[in-house]
């Protein structure tokens, strides 16, 4: 279970990974989980590799926002119950810890990276993977997609990878809990009218659509959207009077950048503003 020291050392456009495909286009990363004949699983390796790729999304300021999807029409089935489960009951506590620990690093890593990630949810997407749609900013799905947090079914509590504390803030305590409990799955039509997602579209759409509106988002002014994910994250555990006080000192911040000054002037001019990420 080792790991490199510095296993992303390019520009994200240049770097090809080993465990999911990559690619850079106008500012958007799209994140690609592509093991299609086993509905995308995840693995020990694969889990490191995307925790490393969201870490390092927070130095390449050519990459505006993120699209998490799954290859061969699915999201992606969790963790891979031979690669990894099989492993896992040989393991002491000791090592189960390091696993958990580890598992649930991926979710800081992809609530600490400063670009919104959007998720385009196709197919299957449980265990593992219905946590990564989860952890996204915004989610997407294509019609007969099916979410579950499915982590009773194999003996274990719902409490994993943080879902007791994000899922309950998307869809609400009870519905959480019903998920939770019973590890079924969610519809797409379901997930909808919870606001787990923001709308169903087709399965050939879903992409599309998840990279348009992550396009929209990299086309907006970069610090002010870092500042957005920042302040959404941290008001979580902050009074009313708490967070109008950090949102005062965070939009004074935005107000020192030039492409505040930009949106101003196209405005002044009656044009689109045109945002440079300065």
């Amino acid at each position: 279970m080792s790991r490199p020291a510095n296993p992303v050392t390019v520009p994200l456009a240049e770097y090809s990974p080993q465990h999911f495909l990559l690619a850079v286009v106008d500012g958007v990363a799209t994140v690609t989980l592509n093991r299609p004949e086993r509905k995308n699983p995840l693995t020990f390796e694969s889990y490191r590799e995307l925790t490393d790729f969201f870490r390092a999304c927070a130095f390449d300021d050519a990459v505006k926002a993120i699209v998490v999807t799954g290859a061969g029409g699915n999201f992606s089935s969790g963790g891979d119950v031979f690669e990894i489960i099989g492993p896992l009951v040989k393991m002491d506590t000791k090592g189960l810890t390091a696993f958990t620990r580890m598992t649930g690093d991926l979710v800081k890593a992809m609530r600490g990276c400063p670009q919104p990630i959007v998720a385009a949810v196709e197919g299957i997407c449980a265990g593992a993977g219905a946590i990564i749609a989860m952890a996204s900013d915004m989610r997407l799905a294509a019609s007969g997609a099916k979410v579950a947090f499915l982590f009773n079914k194999v003996g274990l509590g719902g409490c994993d990878m943080g879902a007791c504390a994000i899922l309950p803030r998307i869809i609400g305590q009870s519905r959480a809990s019903e998920l939770l409990y019973t590890g079924r799955f969610m519809t797409a039509e379901e997930g909808e009218r919870w606001g787990f997602f923001s709308r169903i579209v087709t399965p050939e759409q879903v992409l599309p659509q998840a990279q348009l509106l992550a396009k929209q988002v990299a086309d907006g002014p970069t610090f002010g959207n870092t500042m957005t994910k920042r302040m959404l994250a941290m008001e979580w555990a902050m009074s009313v009077e708490e967070a109008i006080e950090a949102e005062a000192v965070a939009q004074a911040l935005c107000m020192t950048t030039a492409d505040f000054e930009r949106a101003f002037e196209a405005f002044a001019n009656k044009v689109k503003p045109v945002f440079r990420g300065d």
